[in-house]
């Protein structure tokens, strides 16, 4: 793109078409002591300039005059006769210099008008088809006035112009080009992008909207280094300029992330796990009034967009609550579906309910009565599935067998009902072959007689979680009762051997527990007790019996949860933390805890009492184990009363730990580096959630000075 270059400073010069001549007439911008006394021009042109902001943020007194206006285009009305309307915008790079060597790069702006609309005809013409009133004709002769607004964006400078256009009578021609203003200039700067619009007061019709990338700067280059990338900015030894790096968003402020001020020629390497479509970079030299360069090179790359949904998490904040959370806007679309056990795809329930438009970091509501830890939430975006998670797992423990009842309700109080299973939904009662089908009956008693859930529910259905292990339990008694019989003839170790399989089937029990420090820490622990449940363990924690506990009490409960533990074999998990530690110390000082200093951690209090004697009277070996989580606790912080027994630093003893929590006979040593591998994936979101919350660059993944080298 050719740059013309301009000496004087800047204008507005309008051009009015006088036969084939053109009149150009030069606005000098005016001063402050001039903006409340703009001069009329030959009578035509009355410019305006409307004083913008080149900062990040507006001054919390702008200057104001008489003249200055507010630069809203307001709604379209109707024209009651011929009116100067924008029909083209046109745009030219110039350089205002005001040196030779000192030029600041502007954005000429060209806006051509024509002629609109046409003269109304008198009514009594109309009506009777003779001649008007000679007093009433239509008044040719009368020049044509227009107030032109041009609007300009360019991050950070936004200004507004006002021009006031007369044409004479003998140039106006209906549906005609009458010629052309032109705004010399507003000022941008290299790699920018502008954003233009132009219409009238009042507005007769749409806005004109005009977007140009500016060129790159010659001395900012972005290029790859392997799979990271580099920012090269190549400027002389000598000249100081402020590098920022921050997270473009759509609405608000930009997110700062890092800021530094350099020195010369620089070689910056971004981490490619930093990339994201938002990141944004921001140069300026350290002069006074200096324009400010912003580039967003990365959003059309792919590993930045993939960054971008890896780092998403999805919170549930209260029971009908939740956040997407990102550093970016993003396009985004989420519904409910429900999961069943053993592995097959989550259902979306829609219908009955629909997808949702999201906003990324603001607070949504989905129309739920319960929760219930098969609901989970699936986000897309153009169409395809980035994000799905079972938000309520956490709280309220894993997968449970229930079905989902799916109710529909019609005109006059007609409703169906319709059970959700992998193959579809199946109606009720049916014939059908499925295992639904067969219990239709059953589960229609069970919602009569009020033991399914409601989880949603509103004029035009409802659903309902139904509980199918009873069911399942009496069919597999069935089963074995014949298998039973048809072995009957098998001798008592036969019989034996199958009793012990069947216990090892059901897998080891284990009791969790911990100290309820905060609920970002009850979200961990929760995580943690999920990820258990899927290995052959039955997990116990206070979390998940809530109702339990606040009916027996916290001494009774874990009372009569430990004494089922150890009788079945099992194992007591400590879980530590600086909560823990701190209560176990005042513990072990006091002996017995003030009255009413309970708070949020009865349950581990009440524990005290009764793991204390066992680790007093050197019962706790084989059946208790401590842990702790890395970055969080040291192994060496525990009280030394409780490293009588193992004590492990999860997740980089992981191994050993599930090896302590399995069956003397355990697995063979492949299978235990599976059930490893599938914990610690379960796991991982949730240490990274609770160790690096979103919107926080994790450890290592700054732009410090090691990162950058001069060359």
């Amino acid at each position: 793109m050719a740059i013309a270059q301009e000496s004087s400073p800047g204008y507005v010069r309008c051009h009015q078409v006088l036969g084939s001549e053109q009149l150009q007439l030069r606005c000098p911008r005016p001063t402050s002591a001039q903006e409340s006394q703009v001069p009329w021009l030959s009578g035509y042109v009355r410019c305006h300039q409307i004083l913008g902001s080149e900062q990040l943020q507006l001054p919390s007194t702008p200057p104001h005059t008489d003249d200055d206006i507010l630069c809203l285009p307001g709604d379209i009305m109707p024209a009651l006769g011929p009116v100067l309307v924008p029909t083209h915008l046109q745009t030219e790079l110039v350089l205002r210099c005001r040196k030779e060597t000192d030029c600041d790069l502007c954005v000429r702006v060209a806006v051509h008008l024509a002629v609109h609309g046409h003269w109304e005809e008198p009514e009594d013409e109309k009506k009777f088809g003779g001649a008007a009133d000679p007093g009433l004709e239509k008044p040719r002769n009368v020049s044509l006035q227009a107030q032109v607004v041009l609007s300009f964006q360019a991050y950070p400078t936004a200004r507004c112009v006002l021009l006031e256009v007369q044409v004479p009578a003998a140039l106006v021609q209906f549906g005609q080009s009458v010629g052309s203003v032109v705004y010399d200039c507003f000022e941008a700067a290299l790699g920018s992008e502008v954003q233009i619009w132009s219409y009238t007061q009042p507005r007769y019709e749409k806005k004109l909207n005009l977007k140009q990338q500016l060129p790159a700067l010659p001395w900012l280059n972005v290029s790859a280094d392997g799979d990271n990338a580099r920012l090269v900015l190549n400027v002389s030894k000598e000249q100081h300029f402020s590098l920022f790096l921050y997270w473009k968003q759509v609405q608000g402020p930009p997110k700062p992330w890092w800021q530094k001020n350099l020195t010369g020629p620089q070689i910056i390497t971004l981490n490619h796990t930093d990339l994201v479509p938002c990141l944004c970079i921001q140069v300026w030299p350290l002069e006074p009034d200096s324009f400010r360069t912003n580039i967003c090179p990365f959003r059309e790359d792919p590993r930045a967009h993939r960054n971008l949904w890896r780092a998403a998490r999805l919170r549930l904040l209260t029971l009908q609550s939740w956040r997407l959370e990102a550093l970016c806007p993003l396009p985004a679309e989420a519904a409910l579906c429900w999961q069943a056990p053993g592995g097959d795809p989550c259902q979306p329930l829609v219908p009955p309910l629909s997808w949702e438009n999201i906003t990324v970091n603001k607070v949504l509501e989905f129309p739920l009565l319960e929760g219930h830890p098969n609901l989970c939430v699936q986000v897309n975006s153009w169409e395809k599935l980035q994000l799905q998670e079972c938000l309520w797992a956490d709280s309220l423990g894993p997968l449970n067998d229930d079905v989902l009842l799916l109710e529909t309700r019609g005109p006059q109080d007609n409703r169906s009902l319709c059970a959700l299973e992998p193959s579809g939904c199946t109606s009720l009662p049916s014939r059908a072959s499925t295992m639904a089908a067969r219990l239709g009956e059953y589960l229609l008693q069970d919602l009569q007689s009020g033991q399914c859930l409601q989880l949603w529910n509103d004029d035009l259905g409802a659903l309902w979680a139904c509980p199918m292990d009873k069911y399942t339990h009496k069919r597999w008694a069935l089963v074995w009762l014949a298998c039973l019989l048809f072995a009957a003839a098998l001798s008592l170790f036969l019989l034996l051997r199958k009793d012990h399989a069947k216990a090892a089937a059901r897998g080891r029990a284990a009791l969790l527990l911990y100290s309820a420090d905060d609920s970002n820490f009850e979200r961990l622990v929760g995580a943690l007790a999920s990820a258990l449940c899927q290995l052959p363990l039955r997990v116990a924690v206070d979390l998940w019996s809530r109702r339990e506990l606040s009916a027996q009490g916290p001494v009774a409960w874990f009372h009569a949860q430990r004494r089922q533990t150890l009788q079945e074999g099992g194992m007591v998990v400590l879980l530590f933390s600086p909560g823990a530690v701190a209560l176990c110390s005042d513990w072990l000082q006091d002996g017995v805890s003030a009255p009413g200093a309970h708070g949020p951690h009865d349950a581990f209090r009440a524990s005290l009492s009764c793991v204390l004697p066992d680790f007093l009277q050197g019962r706790a070996s084989g059946r208790y184990v401590a842990a702790c989580f890395d970055r969080l606790l040291r192994p060496d912080a525990v009280p030394a009363l409780f490293r009588t027994v193992p004590v492990f630093s999860l997740p980089s003893q992981l191994p050993d730990f599930l090896g302590a929590l399995q069956q003397p006979s355990g697995p063979p040593s492949g299978r235990l580096r599976e059930r490893v591998e599938q914990v610690s994936r379960a796991l991982q979101p949730a240490l990274e959630s609770y160790f690096h919350p979103p919107g926080t660059p994790g450890p290592g993944r700054g732009v410090g000075p090691g990162t950058g080298d001069g060359t």
